[in-house]
């Protein structure tokens, strides 16, 4: 029997011939990714243990884009011992603010992270690597660890795949069907439980974007999806030669490769989705929660915040003022696509708009620690997920739309369809 693509970079990292679900690997990373909001916790651990020294420090990436703006003293102190740690650990590939973004973005984007790749992560949005084909294992805490001897135990997981029928129409987007697929597999109407496996799509890939793929990895990722891979395509692959900073080997399943469940969904179909307050399985079409009044929005995350994602924000806003009663924080996933929206003119469609411009990086996703909601207020945005207080104020009402559906609500100032606005762009 054949591997699934996941199974393939597993075994390769782990220098076995095969694997097969259930097997226990110790994988040698391409990388090691920490974020800022826990550095502090590993040094102290290791410093603790008496480990002054990382096992491979040219494999280690910091990164900075939780919290960019530092909106207290703890946040401060936290950016100064990070630098400081970076230094003491002799770590090179240390992205602090401003020099590179999201950590779930820019690494893709940037031609670091590449297809066939695998690496640790403190953070579960590692997810977001099966976008440009590679694996990124989510190993919380466990992180010192593999600072300390370059690797940890994996057990690997189990598969399900997801075959995608279909072109989308028009205004509707891959963060749409990623709302919709957490709906059916919350709801049982496809049946499996995926909390510690794998979900690879197939199908009509073909017509996703590197940005729609980030987009596909996000709610599954939010109902426990350990990993999400899409096979690359030949645009991926483009990208990947283009920008890569090192060779690469694309990986793809085995036609004998084993599921536990597969499952087809026709996208065709689709309506543009929402996700009601509570959580990204709570999608219902657009049309149900419509005129709904919002006084917040945010475009952003590392499920929206790619390139791509700007575009079709632009796209909305050209001309057009947010509504009076709407804030509209916009947080870039890279400092090279704040530079680019410079210059190509959407940052100044941004600003004339009356968006409130953020550095890049998580933005309010990171539980609101800049932009967060008062008591009452209601919600539309691309942050990754949407449970109670998730951005401040706990009986304040959250939803999550594409980034298209948020730019049009923030217009009209009511959860809006974006197609109203592409009626309109044609009938001038």
């Amino acid at each position: 029997m054949g591997m699934t693509a996941v199974e393939k970079v597993l075994a390769k990292k782990s220098g076995k011939a095969s694997v097969r679900p259930g097997d226990v690997v110790f994988p040698d990373p391409d990388y090691v990714m920490i974020h800022d909001g826990v550095v502090m916790g590993a040094k102290r651990e290791l410093d603790s243990l008496g480990i002054n020294r990382l096992a491979s420090p040219d494999k280690v990436m910091m990164v900075s884009d939780h919290d960019v703006i530092y909106g207290s003293a703890r946040a401060a102190e936290r950016g100064a011992y990070n630098r400081a740690a970076a230094k003491a650990w002799g770590v090179k590939n240390f992205y602090d603010v401003g020099r590179g973004g999201h950590g779930h973005i820019f690494p893709m984007e940037s031609g670091l992270l590449l297809p066939g790749m695998f690496y640790f992560d403190n953070d579960r949005h590692a997810t977001n690597a099966g976008a440009i084909g590679a694996f990124g294992f989510r190993i919380g805490s466990e992180i010192s660890r593999v600072l300390a001897t370059g690797t940890n135990w994996v057990q690997v997981p189990k598969s399900v795949k997801l075959t995608l029928k279909g072109r989308l129409k028009p205004g509707v987007y891959a963060r749409d069907i990623g709302f919709h697929l957490a709906m059916l597999i919350k709801q049982k109407i496809f049946d499996v439980d995926i909390d510690y496996k794998v979900l690879e799509y197939a199908g009509d890939l073909d017509q996703f974007s590197l940005a729609a793929r980030a987009a596909l990895c996000s709610s599954p990722t939010e109902i426990q999806a350990y990993g999400v891979f899409l096979p690359p395509s030949e645009a991926i692959l483009k990208h990947a030669r283009e920008r890569g900073q090192r060779p690469f080997t694309p990986v793809y399943a085995d036609t004998d490769a084993y599921y536990e469940a597969e499952f087809t969904l026709d996208v065709s179909r689709l309506e543009p989705q929402i996700a009601l307050p509570g959580g990204v399985q709570n999608a219902v079409n657009l049309s149900e929660a419509a005129g709904t009044p919002v006084d917040h929005a945010f475009i952003g995350s590392c499920g929206s915040g790619m390139w791509d994602d700007l575009v079709q924000v632009a796209t909305v806003l050209k001309g057009r003022r947010i509504a009076n009663t709407v804030r509209l924080f916009i947080a870039p996933g890279t400092e090279e696509s704040t530079k680019r929206l410079s210059r190509e003119g959407l940052m100044q469609v941004f600003i004339e708009a009356g968006a409130i411009m953020l550095p890049a990086g998580c933005g309010p996703c990171n539980d609101a620690v800049i932009g967060p909601l008062h008591s009452g207020e209601v919600s539309i945005s691309t942050a990754t997920n949407n449970p109670a207080g998730r951005f401040g104020a706990r009986d304040a009402k959250l939803y999550l739309g594409s980034p298209a559906t948020v730019a049009a609500s923030a217009v009209t100032g009511k959860i809006t369809d974006p197609r109203e606005f592409m009626m309109m762009e044609t009938a001038l």
